[in-house]
């Protein structure tokens, strides 16, 4: 009976939904409120009103801390301790989720495929429904069978040293201590630890911390007449211990790698079998050795190492390095230079085409100069020139002081990885195919092209058996990204690149996809930086959450946002300490009824935003962009007139960000500010000149230290201390800046009036 009293509680509990009494925090007013269950309720009103103060601050950070109280003493010291917000009571609440627009990852290996796990589940249609091609000669290739390694050894030639190797651990870490007892119980004798051959009757020790590959000796075998029996066999037992994999190393020589899984007869090349983990740039099995799957170096950049070709070199044209003719540098460049008939006082435009060439990245030819080391030790020496990039590259990488890496620094430049060319994964990994396509390039297809793509696979009857189940979870989160606007995306995007309101929609359609119930979402302005257009796509996903059987709270300025709320809130009257109180609540009808709430009037029509009268014409200058095609840009030219409040807008994903942010700020950001980007494809930029720096602000936070503020941030804490510093009792108490020490046990007081 006392069960089913207490159940009838709890049920009219929650049917009244959500009910906070006496709300105070940051500048809320004691607030009383009683929020529906199962709907869209916006929170609108003045920026700093404190509508994000009872959202995130208050509700959500309730539902967090109750969440975190029900668990267990033992989970508890791994959550820590939430701090209760200051509001008497939250009744009613649901398990809280917050999305909000903070970045999804500043890590440079996160990708939208990574972030929705989308990119998981291509892995494993790699793994189990891709077809293998050759990188060299582009053939299907199939798997090699004994008889054609065999044959492959074989063609060595007559008198060829081999030694068959079955590889039983490959790049694991430990001391593989139970590994090597178990082969010597089997009867082998040695075996091939990190490139070393060893005797199994000595006591190997291996590093537990590193990686090592061992690999048992099979035989060792000389190729002549009558050898193709004993060959066979070596192999077949080989293939057995290395699950399909051998080695044939010629001693001295180089390691023949085989494989039953996939080769290429035609081209001697063997490909690994299709696992997940090849198929991650962010595992080394699959990550592009170059680049170790980023994508992208780090590089010399020519116009920053020179970027006067008229000046001298005597005068200092070589930036990183000033101008010292007893330096490794200069001596060699004096030698260079004479080669040509020239001296340090000619410049690079004095250098023929060739030798401009080798200049940037080095000579073949010979060059005989003289060099007195630190031990005053003087030496002749014959060396190539190295060239200016792959020289300030190396002297980057071998820098043993902070300050040389940081000095070198200004003179690199992040371009895409001249190996993977921006697809982060090895070339073994690009050879297989889904569709007639790699994975990089379908990572590299927008979200709308990506679908049908996908739709329209042609699978064998095996493969659709395999792959059904991982296709429908594909498209299945791609319709999701489609439906709250972004459309546009690729899965190889960088998550670093994505803006506030792109990152908050990202999760926003993988909550959908978990197909919760009974959740409070709290959602912190989702349709910034989205088109009107597209407005209606995410509204209909927020009803969709809803009709799921959720309670949505959005934190809101968006007209058509409020208008389709079940549930509208208009928190102020003012910002700041003359705001914090409800102003009007109920359906967007009724908060447009009340004659006191601001947000009313604008969205009845009572109140509108006057069109200035006059437009500025600004100073006649222009800002002119030649040529911009990067991303899915078309060639265009584009003018700004300078002097100017300049609004670029379009669609989402129509190729706003690209321009201005891509080209035109990265471009003048590294001819005006020495930043250290690449810019976006483009011929020419006109009316740079015209400009002196360049500032970007976008959405990302201004300080990381939870001692960083407005007044730190702004400066304006060192004009309030230099105040303070200067009156009377501040200067008489602060003693000599050579005693510290005294000056801080002593009690400063200063006033200010």
């Amino acid at each position: 009976m006392a069960c089913s009293l207490s159940c009838h509680i709890e049920r009219n509990r929650m049917e009244k939904g959500i009910i906070i009494h006496g709300a105070r925090q940051n500048n809320l007013k004691n607030i009383d409120l009683t929020l529906p269950r199962n709907k869209l309720i916006v929170f609108t009103g003045l920026s700093g009103s404190g509508k994000s103060s009872l959202a995130f601050d208050t509700i959500y950070a309730e539902g967090q801390r109750k969440y975190v109280e029900s668990l267990s003493a033992y989970a508890r010291q791994f959550l820590g301790q939430m701090n209760k917000p200051d509001v008497d009571k939250i009744s009613g609440l649901s398990p809280a989720i917050s999305i909000d627009q903070k970045s999804t990852s500043h890590n440079p290996r996160s990708t939208v495929g990574t972030v929705t796990e989308i990119h998981d589940y291509l892995r494993m249609l790699f793994a189990h429904a891709s077809r293998a091609f050759c990188p060299h000669c582009g053939r299907p290739i199939q798997r090699q069978t004994v008889d054609q390694i065999v044959d492959a050894l074989t063609a060595l030639g007559d008198r060829t040293k081999l030694m068959i190797l079955g590889p039983v651990a490959v790049q694991k870490k430990g001391t593989h201590k139970k590994l090597l007892e178990e082969l010597r119980k089997e009867g082998y004798v040695r075996v091939r630890v990190d490139g070393q051959v060893l005797s199994l009757s000595d006591e190997i020790e291996l590093e537990k911390n590193k990686k090592h590959t061992v690999e048992v000796v099979v035989d060792r075998i000389i190729i002549k007449d009558g050898i193709v029996r004993r060959l066979t066999d070596s192999v077949e037992e080989a293939l057995k211990l290395g699950d399909g994999l051998m080695v044939g190393a010629v001693p001295g020589g180089k390691d023949y790698l085989f494989s039953t899984h996939f080769a290429c007869p035609d081209c001697g090349i063997s490909l690994p079998k299709p696992e997940p983990r090849i198929f991650s740039f962010n595992n080394p099995f699959g990550a592009c050795p170059a680049c170790m799957g980023l994508g992208s170096s780090l590089e010399a950049d020519f116009k920053r190492i020179l970027p006067d070709h008229k000046q001298t070199f005597r005068l200092g044209a070589i930036r990183p390095f000033p101008y010292n003719r007893e330096s490794w540098l200069y001596k060699q460049l004096d030698a260079f230079l004479k080669s040509y008939d020239l001296t340090m006082d000619a410049c690079f435009d004095d250098l023929p085409l060739k030798g401009q060439e080798e200049f940037k990245y080095g000579g073949r030819e010979m060059l005989t100069f003289s060099y007195t080391n630190q031990d005053g030790e003087t030496k002749t020496y014959q060396r190539q020139f190295e060239g200016l990039v792959p020289m300030t590259k190396r002297r980057y990488e071998e820098a043993w002081t902070e300050k040389m890496k940081e000095s070198l620094s200004n003179y690199l430049i992040e371009k895409p990885c001249p190996v993977c060319h921006g697809a982060r994964l090895r070339p073994e990994s690009l050879a297989f195919r889904v569709g007639g396509k790699n994975i990089a390039e379908i990572s590299d297809m927008p979200v709308s092209d990506l679908l049908p793509f996908l739709e329209k696979l042609e699978l064998t009857d095996k493969e659709k058996i395999i792959a059904d189940q991982i296709l429908r979870e594909v498209k299945s989160r791609l319709t999701f990204l489609s439906n709250v606007g972004l459309e546009y995306l690729t899965l190889s995007r960088g998550a670093s690149t994505l803006s506030g309101g792109e990152a908050q929609r990202i999760r926003l359609a993988t909550q959908i996809g978990s197909s919760l119930m009974g959740v409070l979402y709290i959602l912190d302005e989702p349709s910034i930086g989205l088109h009107q257009r597209d407005n209606d796509k995410l509204l209909a996903t927020l009803q969709r959450l809803r009709d799921l059987g959720n309670t949505l709270i959005v934190v809101e300025h968006d007209e058509d946002t409020m208008r389709a709320a079940d549930y509208l809130i208009d928190i102020g009257p003012g910002a700041g300490a003359l705001g914090g109180q409800v102003v009007a609540c109920g359906t967007p009808e009724e908060v447009m009824a009340n004659p006191d709430s601001l947000t009313g009037q604008y969205l009845s029509g009572k109140r509108t935003i006057p069109l200035p009268a006059q437009r500025r014409r600004g100073n006649g200058r222009l800002l002119t962009v030649r040529g911009a095609r990067e991303n899915n840009l078309k060639h265009i030219d584009v003018s700004i007139p300078l002097g100017t409040f300049t609004c670029v807008t379009g669609v989402s994903g129509s190729g706003k960000s690209s321009l201005v942010n891509e080209v035109l700020f990265k471009a003048l950001g590294a001819q005006l500010n020495r930043m250290k980007v690449r810019p976006g494809k483009h011929d020419a930029i006109e009316g740079m000149e015209h400009l002196d720096k360049v500032i970007a602000i976008d959405q990302s936070p201004i300080g990381r230290t939870p001692r960083s503020n407005p007044a730190t941030y702004t400066n304006l804490f060192n004009l309030i201390r230099d105040l303070f510093a200067s009156t009377p009792d501040a200067k008489a108490r602060a003693g000599s800046p050579s005693t510290p020490r005294a000056a801080a046990a002593r009690p400063a007081a200063a006033t200010v009036c």
